[in-house]
């Protein structure tokens, strides 16, 4: 119904953004690893969208790439797994390393996501595989994680290692093992993702 949205970016609390379309103020929940791609609130973005129309709320999801909102429209396909786990997989891992770990039955490294266990990891491998068999596994690259102005860096990534499904202790003690000055949210949560997964 969506398929994305062209604006400007207004706010960004992790996982929420809110693009302003034409004066209309979409809420749109990304995933960590398309909110690191990001440009500075007040700059123009473009996300393809997903939108889950649910009895109690039309919720709109955003992804900075075709390919991350294939593997999102993948993963809510599996029994056991909706729109908040495959928001919370897309955070923790690129979608090209998910893909290899799948093609290569890597159970192991799925379970170190928040909220995967052995069983939900199983069955992601034998329900997502054949799904994915044609997914070409691009090189690892690097972007650079985008500034996000005011509050406290900290404290809003731990809300939004919270939404996406960690305890809060669990999420406090990854942000504090990490933050440090300076850094912004995105960076801590990218820190305290790559850490929490180890």
């Amino acid at each position: 119904m969506i398929g994305h949205v062209q604006g400007r970016l207004v706010q960004k609390l992790p996982p929420l953004l809110v693009v302003d379309v034409g004066g209309v103020g979409y809420e749109i929940e990304a995933p960590m690893t398309t909110i690191y791609k990001l440009p500075e609130i007040g700059q123009d973005i473009y996300l393809f969208t997903h939108l889950v129309v649910r009895e109690d709320a039309h919720l709109l999801f955003g992804f900075a790439t075709l390919e991350e909102r294939r593997l999102f429209r993948t993963l809510i396909k599996v029994s056991g797994v909706g729109a908040r786990m495959a928001l919370t997989i897309l955070s923790g891992i690129e979608a090209d390393e998910f893909a290899r770990c799948i093609q290569e039955g890597d159970t192991a490294r799925l379970v170190r996501l928040p909220g995967i266990g052995r069983k939900t990891a199983e069955r992601l491998v034998v329900e997502v595989r054949d799904r994915l068999k044609d997914w070409e596994v691009q090189e690892a690259g690097s972007g650079a994680a985008a500034k996000t102005s005011g509050g406290d860096p900290a404290g809003e990534a731990v809300s939004a290692l919270v939404a996406l499904g960690y305890k809060p202790q669990e999420a406090s003690r990854h942000v504090h093992a990490v933050a440090g000055d300076g850094m912004s949210c995105e960076e801590i949560i990218r820190e305290a993702l790559r850490v929490s997964v180890r």
